[in-house]
C-alpha cells in the first residue's frame, strides 16, 4: 500500500480544515438593533484595492437607485476605466478628477493646496444640492497626511452631514480621529503586487 503523502500546512492553511471549521464552536455577530441611513466608509492600508473598492460600492449604489459623486484628489486628467464606465449612468454617477498627480516631492505646494480646496468645495456643493446618496471623497487621507487641508474640516462635515448621505474615504495614513469616526474601517494589506515584477500598470487593474 502507498504511503500516504506528508500534509503540507501551507495548503492546509490557505484552504482550512474542513473538520475543525466544523467542530469549532460558533458566536453569531451581534444583532443589529439601530438604524443608520447613511454611513461613514474608510479604506486604508499599503494595498492596493481602495479606490477599486469605493468603486464597487458606488455601482451597488447605483443598482439601488442611488446617485453617486466621486471626487478624485490626487488623481489628474488622465483617462482611467471608471471615467469612461460613469458615463453609462449620465448624471446619477459623476466624478470628477480634481488633482494634479501631487505627491510628497510637489513643485509648487501652494497650487496643490489651492486644488484641493476647489475639489472640497466641489464636494460640498454636491452635497448641498442634495441630488446625491454616496459621496466618495477619493485620496481624502493623502489629502491630510501631506497637510493640504486640516482634519478638523473633514471631521466636522461628518458630523453634520445630510444623515442618508453614505461618505466613503480612501488614502493611506488616516488620522486617528478619522478612523473613530468612521462607521466601516477597512485595511488593505499588501501581500503582492506586479510592479515589484516590474510589470507596468494595466488597463483594467490600475486605471
Amino acid at each position: 500500500m502507498a504511503a500516504e503523502p506528508e500534509p503540507k500546512p501551507e495548503l492546509d492553511a490557505a484552504i482550512g480544515d474542513g473538520d475543525a471549521e466544523k467542530s469549532a464552536p460558533t458566536t453569531p455577530p451581534p444583532k443589529a438593533t439601530r438604524r443608520k441611513d447613511g454611513l461613514i466608509v474608510l479604506h486604508t492600508g499599503n494595498g492596493k484595492g481602495k479606490t477599486t473598492a469605493a468603486l464597487g460600492l458606488a455601482l451597488r449604489a447605483l443598482g439601488h437607485g442611488m446617485d453617486v459623486c466621486m471626487i478624485q484628489f490626487i488623481k489628474g486628467k488622465w483617462s482611467c476605466g471608471e471615467h469612461e464606465a460613469a458615463k453609462v449612468f449620465g448624471e446619477r454617477f459623476e466624478i470628477h478628477p480634481v488633482g494634479d498627480g501631487f505627491t510628497w516631492d510637489t513643485k509648487n505646494r501652494a497650487q496643490d493646496i489651492a486644488r484641493v480646496r476647489e475639489g472640497w468645495e466641489l464636494a460640498m456643493d454636491k452635497v448641498r444640492s442634495g441630488r446625491f446618496r454616496m459621496l466618495i471623497l477619493d485620496e481624502i487621507n493623502y489629502v491630510l497626511s501631506y497637510g493640504y487641508m486640516e482634519a478638523r474640516e473633514v471631521l466636522e462635515f461628518l458630523a453634520t452631514k445630510p444623515a442618508s448621505l453614505h461618505v466613503v474615504l480612501t488614502g493611506r495614513n488616516p488620522p486617528p480621529e478619522l478612523l473613530e469616526a468612521a462607521d466601516l474601517v477597512t485595511e488593505m494589506v499588501k501581500v503582492k503586487h506586479p510592479y515589484e515584477a516590474g510589470i507596468k500598470a494595466q488597463k483594467g487593474i490600475e486605471f
